[in-house]
């Protein structure tokens, strides 16, 4: 009666799957990794490009885009009997009142509308939609959040290692202090009171972000 012979892997075999599940581990960090850095300069760059916008708006007409009292007879596309002055125009003030997810007809949903009449942005003057950023949160803007004085642009649900890395490239890395602010409730973005996010950012958690302009 024989005995068959027992088979296993080889030292060789062995090292080979290693080196095979090394690599795949390796490629799928680096892929993450890559996803992070460009969803990091896709929010920078749209943040850079709506202060841009905002600064050209002003530049050329002397006003805010949104707070534009004039825009209803500066743009003809207001004038076809369908869009009503009232809820075009801003009052002036000089400041984007309103909240940051912005309402039909307030100065902050009238934002867009003007940024688009003006080609500053694409699409139609007559569509108030807010942009969505990286991360499918809103993009909205308003005059002061949190302990920031003076206009921001908020970017909803940054992932909280996306929002860590902001903070430490460009401000202070606390979410309480500095030209970058952030808070985990997005209506509390609308007021002016110190965040309540706590003193460091949390990976398993998505930031509401204000930016200082």
């Amino acid at each position: 009666m024989c005995n068959a012979r027992q088979k296993g892997f080889t030292l060789v075999e062995i090292a080979i799957v290693l080196v095979v599940v090394g690599l795949l581990i390796g490629g799928i960090l680096k892929g993450r990794e890559m996803i992070v850095n460009s969803n990091l300069k896709r929010i920078d760059k749209d943040r850079q490009g709506i202060v841009a916008a905002l600064q050209a708006y002003q530049d050329r007409y002397r006003v805010l885009p949104g707070d534009d009292r004039l825009a209803s007879q500066r743009f003809s596309m207001y004038s076809d009997g369908i869009n009503d002055p009232v809820a075009i125009d801003g009052d002036g003030s000089g400041s984007i009142d309103g909240d940051w997810m912005a309402a039909a007809d307030t100065e902050t949903a009238n934002f867009w509308k003007h940024l688009r009449a003006a080609g500053l942005v694409a699409g139609s003057g007559d569509d108030d939609t807010q942009p969505t950023n990286a991360f499918g949160g809103i993009i909205g803007i308003r005059d002061g959040s949190l302990s920031i004085s003076g206009h921001v642009v908020i970017f909803g649900s940054i992932d909280g290692p996306v929002a860590r890395i902001l903070e430490s490239q460009i401000d202070d890395d606390s979410p309480s202090t500095g030209q970058i602010q952030s808070d985990l409730d997005p209506a509390l973005m609308n007021g002016f009171a110190a965040s309540t996010a706590g003193p460091n950012y949390m990976d398993t958690l998505r930031y509401y972000m204000a930016f200082g302009i």
